[in-house]
């Protein structure tokens, strides 16, 4: 996007002939740096909600420059290997969920065929940008000749995007919360593959947002039935009340790529609730 022209400096000068400036002990000085361009000055505490709006306007803006319209979100866990690799598995469990590797590539891949009609504007497959199911999605997407969206995460150990996330369109984050919101602000269809603390976070909370109307209802899609019913006794769930009957209706169990393929494309549109059953 070319910038906008106005009679006045822009920051990009200022910061320019800032850092030309004679030096000396007031231009050394913290004080005198640009605020705009002191990161120390930028990381107090004091600037945390200037961060959070910085986190949440840069991939906004980027990806409407891009054009971006609706997503595929995929969530999954990042220790599951592609199968070629599942000896290295840490676990039997995870040798055998490797399988989902290839339906989250499949899937991706058939999803963005689907969004280069659109000239990928549509139905953009959107990953955390990892490895394991997330490097299968995003991986996907380049078997179809298209692009896909990584929101990584900044995290206490060395890491680095897998490597088929379109460059472009490659976040990183600090902060959790602003992460999420950038999953589910644009998301036409919500794909829960098996794994961790990290996946069942996303998929409770996305799952929560649809149940108390606050989002309308998606494709909501649990690859691997035996998985989750191993993991999570939803049915438990509703005979204690804890939640309704209903709620277990807003996902569906997939095994498979084609099946989920077919489940978003007779989705239609559905509203939000206007009210919580059971309560």
């Amino acid at each position: 996007m070319a910038p906008k022209q106005h009679p006045l400096r822009d920051a990009h000068t200022d910061r320019t002939a800032a850092d030309d400036a004679p030096v000396t002990a007031q231009t050394e000085a913290p004080a005198y740096k640009l605020a705009f361009a002191d990161k120390d000055f930028m990381c107090r505490d004091e600037l945390r909600p200037v961060r959070l709006q910085l986190e949440l306007l840069k991939p906004e803006m980027l990806l409407d420059e891009y054009g971006v319209q609706s997503t595929i979100v995929l969530f999954g866990g990042a220790r599951i290997p592609e199968p070629a690799k599942k000896e290295t598995a840490r676990t039997e469990t995870l040798a055998e969920l490797s399988k989902f590797y290839d339906e989250a590539r499949e899937f991706a891949r058939l999803m963005t065929l689907k969004s280069n009609e659109s000239g990928g504007r549509e139905d953009v497959v959107v990953t955390g940008g990892g490895p394991g199911v997330m490097e299968a999605g995003n991986r996907g997407a380049v078997d179809a000749g298209g692009v896909s969206i990584g929101l990584n995460i900044v995290l206490p150990f060395e890491q680095a995007p897998n490597e088929y996330v379109t460059p472009d369109l490659c976040f990183n984050f600090h902060y959790f919360a602003i992460r999420k919101m950038h999953f589910l602000m644009r998301a036409k269809a919500i794909c829960v593959f098996p794994g961790g603390f990290g996946t069942m976070d996303e998929l409770f909370e996305a799952l929560t947002l649809i149940q108390t109307g606050r989002m309308a209802r998606v494709p909501f899609l649990l690859f691997g039935r035996a998985f989750w019913e191993r993991i999570i006794n939803w049915e438990a769930l509703a005979e204690a009340g804890t939640i309704s009957a209903d709620d277990l209706d807003l996902f569906r169990f997939v095994e498979t790529a084609q099946e989920a393929v077919e489940i978003i494309e007779a989705w239609g549109d559905k509203p939000a609730r206007s009210e919580i059953p059971g309560r």
